[in-house]
């Protein structure tokens, strides 16, 4: 069971789903936990295909406005907040990387933070709605499964700016051996869908890219809410892709 451990902390952790630990992870499983982010990806993105396909037949507006709101509920919202924290921190940081960090630790919203969010959700409702319509249920897998996959990269890659907590866990314990091979084994496996695959990784590393520059120039690394910020705007950036492509 202790080798499953790392399997389950990430499932716990980026899901909602029903996962009980059967003792506390040590650091080193926590770090450990890291290799398992793009399957937790693959399987929530298998989840939303599964969901599809009960659907289908259904009016597309409310099949991509229930497979939506079935994204935000498997993942607990949890990289919406980061979102909604690094939106408010952004503006209201005015460039100061102490007052950026600051604002981001503030657990209430403000109203750029609720319009990033409005936005976001919009323009991932409309791509969902053309998506449907077009038949490519393979972004459903690839989006998730991608942006997942970008969160060990970004901790690998980046400096871990905020002392303490799991993220601080996360970043020091890292398996950094292992990690670019997994990493490797996924973009691998889901260039195996072809061309829209291609699309979807690319446009998903140059989210990456652009959006770890940014971190690096304000904060001089990453965070939580930043690293949160991260899934959610390459899950819309692939999507969108997608949709356009």
């Amino acid at each position: 069971m202790s080798r499953l451990l790392p399997a389950l902390v990430a499932l716990q952790f980026l899901t909602r789903l029903p996962v009980r630990l059967p003792s506390m992870p040590e650091p080193a499983q926590l770090g450990r936990s890291l290799l398992w982010y793009p399957a937790v990806g693959l399987l929530l993105g298998g989840l939303l295909c599964a969901l599809q396909l009960l659907l289908d037949g259904a009016p597309v507006l409310l099949q991509a406005a229930l497979l939506l709101v079935a994204w935000v509920l498997l993942s607990g919202a949890l990289h919406l907040d980061g979102l909604a924290d690094s939106a408010d921190a952004w503006v209201g940081g005015l460039g100061d990387r102490e007052r950026t960090l600051a604002i981001m630790k503030d657990p209430r919203s403000g109203p750029i933070a609720v319009v990033a969010l409005v936005l976001l959700l919009l323009l991932k409702f409309a791509a969902l709605v053309a998506l449907i319509d077009q038949g490519q249920w393979i972004a459903l897998l690839l989006a998730p499964w991608l942006a997942r996959g970008l969160l060990p990269l970004l901790l690998l890659t980046t400096p871990y700016v905020r002392a303490g907590g799991l993220g601080q866990a996360l970043a020091d314990h890292l398996p950094r051996r292992e990690l670019p091979w997994v990493l490797a084994i996924h973009a691998g496996a889901a260039l195996l869908f072809g061309w829209p695959a291609l699309l979807a990784l690319a446009v998903a590393l140059l989210t990456f890219a652009g959006l770890r520059r940014t971190f690096m120039v304000r904060l001089g690394g990453t965070t939580g809410d930043t690293a949160g910020a991260l899934v959610e705007l390459s899950e819309c950036a692939v999507l969108l892709a997608l949709a356009l492509g």
